[in-house]
């Protein structure tokens, strides 16, 4: 790939200075100033390789806890703010993610979004999630998602802290100036369907990593991690692992074979014990969560040693290779994939992509 600049800036004269200075008066401006910044030969982005370590964070979180509670917050989240944007509540330029935390007894009341959700549970039992009237107990490990304009509430009846990592397509919206935001009438919304009427849907509903998907809207909002562990026990009983992925499965919507959600794809990997993965980037910015083990992953050269619970984020189009060597590990991840190909914008490089 050729990746010189398509255009050199011209040299400056005091003529052409004079004429910029005429042309900015009349909200005017010449392309040809800064084309070679609008149009790169390959993608450029403010955003770093970042790690979070969960267990310096709980503190943090336990201590949000005791000075604000859910229904001061409204959601009482630490946003995981990408160090190269600072101060702009994201964790790459497409996607917001953030640590909430609700304690026994507390809700976080309902509310809807133009903005589509996801929840990967970290930490605890004994909390709910409902979208438009259906309610979920969470688990450590579960994947749940709130689709886009769909009230939703939380609430934890157990006796311990529930945590769960927050992914959410915030900054494509307001990209698009498209944010529209409302409470419900009540704090919690009636409850239509008891998660046992709703048993039937859980499922592993998952497919192999790479395969081609289209469609939207799911009817499925909670995606257990215990079939969705099980499946990737029995892919890795069924041949070598991938020299990049080791054994990948993406969460599926079962109506359609396509992504839960429209802008926001979601993963599941098993780096089996000893796994030396080769390096790969592509454009999807990815932020990545650790259910199980511990290892290590380089992300630009830089290597980032992670741990049970642990997230970290691979910025787009930066090189990227995961190992495993004292067992195995599972990584929970998720990215804009979906909005991507839907635009058809993502590309992929790397050893057997």
């Amino acid at each position: 790939m050729n990746t010189s600049p398509i255009h050199e800036k011209p040299a400056t004269t005091p003529e052409r200075l004079d004429f910029y200075r005429r042309l900015d008066e009349k909200d005017l401006a010449p392309l040809w100033e800064t084309l070679a910044t609008l149009v790169t030969p390959q993608p450029r982005t403010a955003c770093v390789p970042a790690h979070w370590q969960y267990d310096r964070l709980r503190g943090l979180l336990m201590e949000a806890g005791e000075l604000i509670t859910a229904h001061e917050a409204e959601r009482r989240v630490l946003v995981l703010e990408n160090p190269g944007i600072r101060g702009r509540s994201q964790i790459t330029n497409s996607l917001y993610a953030g640590l909430q935390l609700i304690l026994p007894g507390e809700i976080a009341a309902s509310h809807r979004h133009a903005a589509c959700a996801l929840r990967f549970i970290i930490e605890g039992n004994g909390a709910y999630t409902a979208v438009d009237g259906e309610r979920v107990s969470m688990h450590p490990g579960d994947f749940i998602i709130t689709p886009s304009w769909t009230f939703h509430d939380h609430g934890n009846t157990g006796d311990e802290p529930v945590v769960w990592l927050d992914g959410l397509d915030v900054p494509i919206v307001n990209l698009f100036d498209t944010s529209f935001a409302e409470k419900y009438a009540d704090e919690v919304q009636p409850v239509v369907r008891a998660e046992d009427d709703a048993t039937a849907l859980y499922g592993t509903n998952m497919l192999p990593f790479g395969y081609e998907v289209r469609g939207h809207n799911s009817p499925l909002f909670a995606y257990r991690y215990e079939p969705s562990r099980a499946a990737l026990a029995h892919l890795a009983q069924r041949g070598a692992p991938h020299p990049v992925h080791a054994f990948k499965l993406q969460y599926a919507n079962p109506a359609t074979g396509g992504y839960p959600m429209p802008t926001i794809g979601a993963y599941l990997q098993l780096l089996p014990a000893g796994f030396d993965g080769a390096s790969y980037r592509s454009t999807d910015a990815t932020v990545f969560a650790v259910a199980e083990g511990s290892g290590y992953s380089v992300i630009d050269g830089r290597r980032f040693d992670w741990t049970h619970r642990d997230a970290f984020v691979v910025p787009s189009w930066v090189s990227v290779s995961h190992h495993a060597p004292q067992g195995e590990a599972v990584l929970f991840s998720f990215s804009d994939r979906p909005a991507q190909q839907a635009l058809g914008l993502w590309r992929e490089q790397g050893r057997a992509a």
